[in-house]
């Protein structure tokens, strides 16, 4: 039995998930980042994350020549930074003042955390590449993160911390 695009994607939705944008560098140095809810650690000791990279997308081939990428976790009320980085083409960067990482990663300023990485592996599965990363500088912030479920973004609710 196959499962039907529609289906998955309803099914997928139901899982919450932070946002991130990524970024990376082409050949000639340009800026490149999209919006990445397919972003999870993988290891301690070494440091490392993945992100997983739709090969369609414009940024796909940039992690291969850059060897560096940067992760930015959004805050709350950063919807629009996940909008704008959704979206093809450079203009996704005009007036927007990134920071630079002590790597030389461009991240997203006010975002919760930051995350440079230097690129360990790459990995086909499917219409995607797992981009895995080797953390080489990691900054956080307090602050509530940007959440997306079931299509839309939601605030999370009050806090709790459990004893």
């Amino acid at each position: 039995m196959t499962v039907d695009a529609r289906s998955f994607r309803q099914a997928l939705g139901q899982f919450a998930t932070g946002i991130t944008v990524v970024t990376t560098r082409d050949r000639a140095g340009h800026l490149l980042g999209l919006t990445v809810s397919a972003f999870c650690s993988v290891s301690l000791h070494p440091p490392l994350v993945l992100v997983c990279v739709d090969a369609r997308s414009e940024t796909h081939a940039a992690f291969l020549d850059s060897k560096l990428f940067g992760v930015s976790v959004l805050a709350e009320g950063q919807d629009a930074i996940s909008e704008r980085f959704a979206r093809r083409g450079r203009a996704k960067f005009a007036d927007l003042h990134m920071v630079t990482g002590p790597h030389g990663a461009a991240l997203v300023p006010g975002a919760l955390a930051h995350l440079e990485c230097g690129l360990a592996a790459a990995h086909p599965a499917g219409d995607h590449t797992i981009y895995v990363g080797q953390v080489l500088s990691a900054s956080a912030r307090p602050g509530r993160a940007l959440v997306y479920h079931s299509g839309a973004y939601h605030p999370l609710g009050p806090g709790r911390k459990r004893a």
